[in-house]
C-alpha cells in the first residue's frame, strides 16, 4: 500500500462504561488514551460502546438557559454534512465529503485542511459521517472505496488502502471506529444492483488489511436464503453507518443495510442473510461469532441504520440498542453470544402504518416510516445514571408502485430500487414530515417522555452528566432538555438544518458544545445557504 509512515505520538479513542469511573482513571494510563478522556470526544459516538454519554457537567440544568455562541467555521461551500465531529486535545476534527477539517475547539482558527476526490454523476449522493481516531492517526473513508490515514497535526496522508471491493456504486460515507491497534470500516452500496456489503479490518500503524468479512458470504446456507431469477445479481446488506465494539470482548457490532431491488421482493425471495442485521463478528479474526436479523424480509428499505449502543442497564442486563429505520427501538440481550443475540423488546419510535401491506404493481401503496423514515445515521444514545435511552428519527411517509415484472435489471452499480415512481415523487409532501425525539426505560422500553420536533431529528443526540440531553431538527433547531421530562430549557436557531454530530468537550477550565449544521443536498428537500460548525459555551 502506498505512502505509509508511522507516527510515534500514541493516543487512541476509548472510553470505559460510565459508571466506572475510578477503574477508567487507574487504566487510561496504560492504554494510550488522551489523558483528559472526559474532557474530549473521541470517538464518533464518543464511546466505542456508542452510547454518546458524557460526564462532563459544568453546562447542566440549572444554567443551560445562558448558552451562547463562541464561535463558527464556516466552510467554502453548503454541503451534505453530516459528519459527527471528533474533540482531542483542544482539537476538532470533522470531515465532508471532499475535505478533512482540523480547527481549534475554543477559537474555530482552522488549524488545516485537506481534500479529496468526489464522486459526481447521475444518482450519486455523496457523504462522509466522520473520522476514527488511534494512537496518534485518523482514519476517514472515501466515496471512490479508499481508506485513508492522516496526521492530526497538518493532514498529510500517512496510508492509502483501497478495499479491495470498490467499484461501480461502492462507496465509504460511514465514520470508521478504531481500537486494538486496528481499524474496523465498511461500504455502502446495498441499495445498487450487483454490490454487497463488507466490514475490513486494517493494521491501524501500516494500512494491511488484516481480515475481509461478507455480509453475504458465498455459502450454501447463506445462498440458499437468496431465491433470485437466473441472471439477476445478489445486492445489499451495505455497512453505510458506523459500528460499535465491546473493549471487554473485543466484538464488533455491525449494523447491515437492506437486500436489492429494495422494494420488489419477488426478485430476491427469503430471509436475505445477513441483511438487515446486528452481526457480531470477533474483531480478531473477522469471524461471525452471532447475528439477529431485525428486519425481516424486508420491503420498505428499513436496513438497520445506525451504529447500536452496547450498554449495562440498571437492572444489569447487558444489551444492544438499536433504533432503526424501521421506526422500532430494537433491544437485544447480549449477555451470552453463545446464545445468540436474542430480542428483549422492540418499540415504536415513529409513526408506523401499514407495515404489513404488500405492495402492489397496480397502484401506490403508502407506508410509514417511509423510506427515508425511521432513525437514520444517529443511533439510541444512554444516560447510564438515569438508565433512559434517547432516540431520534423522522416521521416522513413512502408511496410507492412496484415495476411491472420483466423490467430489466440495471448495471452493476447503478440504484436498484424496483419501483415506478421515481423518490422525489414517492415521499409524501415535506409539510407533512416531521421528527420525534423519545426517551424509554432501559429496563423495561417504557416511554418516559416524547417531544415532538417540526420537521425530523436526524442529528447526534447526546446525554450529559449536567441533566442535559442536546438535540437538534431539521427545521434548524438546536436544543437542550432536562433529560428526566423532556422539558426545553435552551433552543437556538441556527437557520440551517441540523442532520451531523452534536459533541460536548472541554478546553481548559471550560465545557463547550459544537453541532454540525447545514446539511444540504441530497433527499432531503431544504435550501441550505451554509454548512458551518457552531461552538456554545457559557459566557
Amino acid at each position: 500500500m502506498p505512502g505509509r509512515r508511522p507516527l510515534a505520538r500514541s493516543l487512541t479513542a476509548s472510553a470505559l462504561a460510565m459508571w466506572s469511573l475510578a477503574l477508567a482513571g487507574a487504566d487510561a494510563a496504560g492504554s494510550g488514551r488522551p489523558a483528559d478522556d472526559d474532557g474530549n470526544w473521541p470517538a464518533y459516538n464518543r464511546t466505542l460502546a456508542s452510547d454518546r454519554f458524557s460526564r462532563l457537567d459544568q453546562v447542566n440544568r440549572g444554567n443551560v438557559a445562558g448558552l451562547v455562541r463562541k464561535c463558527e467555521y464556516a466552510l467554502p461551500a453548503p454541503t451534505s454534512f453530516q459528519t459527527g465531529p471528533l474533540v482531542i486535545d483542544g482539537v476538532l476534527y470533522f470531515t465532508s465529503p471532499g475535505a478533512t477539517f482540523a480547527i481549534d475547539a475554543a477559537t474555530c482558527a482552522e488549524r488545516w485542511r485537506v481534500t479529496h476526490p468526489v464522486l459526481t454523476g447521475e444518482g450519486v449522493v455523496s457523504a462522509n459521517r466522520g473520522l476514527a481516531y488511534l494512537d496518534g492517526r485518523l482514519f476517514r473513508g472515501t466515496m471512490e472505496g479508499d481508506v485513508l490515514a492522516l496526521s492530526p497535526e497538518d493532514g498529510r496522508t500517512l496510508w492509502t488502502a483501497r478495499i479491495p471491493d470498490a467499484g461501480p456504486g461502492v462507496t465509504i460515507p460511514m465514520a470508521p471506529i478504531a481500537a486494538d491497534g486496528k481499524v474496523f470500516i465498511g461500504n455502502a452500496g446495498g441499495d445498487r444492483a450487483g454490490v454487497t456489503g463488507h466490514v475490513y479490518a486494517y493494521d491501524a500503524a501500516t494500512g494491511e488489511m488484516l481480515w475481509r468479512f461478507e455480509v453475504v458470504p458465498d455459502t450454501p446456507e447463506v445462498r440458499a436464503t437468496w431465491r433470485v431469477p437466473p441472471g439477476n445479481p445478489l445486492s445489499g446488506g451495505g455497512v453505510w453507518v458506523s459500528l460499535s465494539y465491546d473493549e471487554e470482548t473485543g466484538i464488533v457490532y455491525a449494523p447491515t443495510g437492506n437486500p436489492a431491488p429494495d422494494f420488489d421482493i419477488e426478485l430476491r425471495e427469503g430471509d436475505n442473510l445477513y441483511v438487515n442485521s446486528i452481526i457480531a463478528i470477533d474483531g480478531r479474526t473477522g469471524r461471525r461469532v452471532t447475528h439477529n436479523q431485525i428486519v425481516r424480509r424486508d420491503y420498505h428499505d428499513w436496513g438497520v441504520s445506525a451504529a447500536p449502543a452496547l450498554v449495562t442497564t440498571a437492572a444489569g442486563r447487558r444489551i444492544v440498542a438499536s433504533a432503526n429505520k424501521d421506526g422500532l427501538l430494537s433491544v437485544l440481550d447480549r449477555t451470552d453470544l453463545a446464545a445468540g443475540l436474542p430480542l428483549l423488546y422492540a418499540r415504536p419510535t415513529t409513526t408506523r402504518e401499514n407495515v404489513d401491506v404488500p405492495l402492489s404493481r397496480d397502484r401506490p401503496t403508502r407506508f410509514c416510516p417511509g423510506m427515508f423514515g425511521g432513525t437514520e445515521w444517529n443511533g439510541a444514545a444512554f444516560h447510564p445514571r438515569l438508565n433512559t435511552l434517547f432516540v431520534g428519527t423522522v416521521d416522513w411517509c413512502t408511496s410507492f408502485t412496484l415495476q411491472p415484472r420483466g423490467t430489466p435489471t440495471p448495471a452493476t452499480g447503478d440504484i436498484w430500487l424496483g419501483v415506478v415512481e421515481p423518490i422525489n415523487e414517492a415521499m409524501a409532501d415535506w409539510s407533512t414530515a416531521r421528527g420525534w425525539l423519545t426517551a424509554f426505560d432501559a429496563d423495561t422500553g417504557a416511554v418516559r417522555w416524547r417531544l415532538e420536533a417540526p420537521k425530523p431529528v436526524l442529528g447526534g443526540v447526546t446525554p450529559t452528566a449536567g441533566g442535559l440531553v442536546f438535540a437538534s431538527d431539521l427545521a434548524g433547531n438546536l436544543f437542550a432538555l432536562d433529560a428526566e421530562s423532556g422539558r426545553r430549557l435552551w433552543n437556538d436557531e441556527v437557520g440551517q438544518p441540523v442532520g451531523g454530530g452534536i459533541v460536548t468537550y472541554r478546553v481548559g477550565e471550560q465545557q463547550l458544545v459544537a453541532a454540525a449544521v447545514g446539511n444540504g443536498g441530497g433527499v432531503w428537500p431544504i435550501p441550505v445557504t451554509r454548512s458551518s460548525v457552531i461552538v456554545y459555551g457559557l459566557p
